[in-house]
């Protein structure tokens, strides 16, 4: 059995200046997106494009500043919507409240969404194009993040057997070993995520197919951990023992399948 090491959320101190762990697992996740961006620019069909149809870094750069709002506006609201939406209709002015917590993925995913589309109009492309690229940059911002959970001993895991070599006591979360449902969701929706995913991306694939097969992975694989992650305790399970995260999921699964079938019958009817 591990014990979680506790480690102080802050990792520089600058006079009244308190830089956190988790405010630098997103610059980390920002700074993997440029980089994965600037790669994605040699895969097709982004390499054969010329003239005003041509990606170049300056796109990444301006995406990227569009993405960060949608995920910090989109995630807080997502949380607010999806997980206390009685308690935020009463306290409308603590949605402004970031610094007190309470991030949702999927919210942050619609805002990203409301990016592209506003990104794909502003530069006259289309939208499935720009999500195709878009998509294998994510998983690695996502593993990020979940790093940040494990650092302030967040989000932990449900209770696991006593003899689970990696069972870990986290801190506010009683005396029993837990799984580390941040080191789970860190190589699931993260790494495990980003490999398969650009490796697919990797080769020509029929537009909105690379989007799609990032909903249907991370659905599954986050639908996956959350066997293991600790439902939140306002609201437990919910219908058929499914935790809030999980029904989540489930459109992301079925609507990436839905797109990746007609993408793969126009590129069929196209030929």
């Amino acid at each position: 059995m591990l014990i979680h090491p506790q480690i102080n959320p802050v990792a520089l101190q600058l006079g009244p200046i308190a830089v956190h762990w988790y405010g630098l697992t997103y610059l980390a996740a920002f700074g993997l997106f440029i980089l994965l961006g600037n790669l994605r620019l040699r895969h097709q069909p982004y390499a054969a494009m010329t003239g005003s149809q041509a990606w170049a870094r300056r796109d990444i750069e301006d995406f990227l500043f569009m993405g960060v709002m949608g995920v910090v506006l989109g995630g807080r609201i997502g949380y607010c919507l999806f997980y206390k939406p009685l308690y935020y209709a009463q306290h409308p002015l603590e949605v402004l409240a970031v610094w007190q917590g309470g991030m949702s993925f999927h919210g942050g995913m619609l805002g990203v969404i409301v990016a592209m589309v506003w990104f794909a109009r502003s530069r006259q492309r289309p939208l499935l194009q720009v999500a195709d690229f878009v998509a294998p940059c994510v998983p690695t911002g996502l593993a990020a993040g979940r790093v940040g959970n494990f650092i302030n001993g967040e989000l932990w895991g449900r209770v696991s057997s006593p003899d689970l070599p990696w069972g870990m006591v986290f801190r506010g979360a009683g005396d029993l070993p837990r799984h580390p449902s941040q080191i789970y969701q860190f190589l699931l929706e993260g790494l495990l995520l980003f490999v398969l995913l650009w490796l697919y991306a990797r080769k020509p694939r029929a537009a909105g197919q690379v989007a799609a097969a990032f909903l249907m992975g991370y659905g599954l694989l986050r639908f996956t951990a959350e066997f293991f992650r600790e439902p939140d305790a306002h609201l437990g399970l919910l219908s058929l023992g499914m935790s809030m995260g999980q029904w989540l999921c489930v459109p992301m699964v079925l609507g990436g399948a839905g797109l990746w079938w007609w993408a793969h019958r126009c590129q069929k009817v196209a030929r």
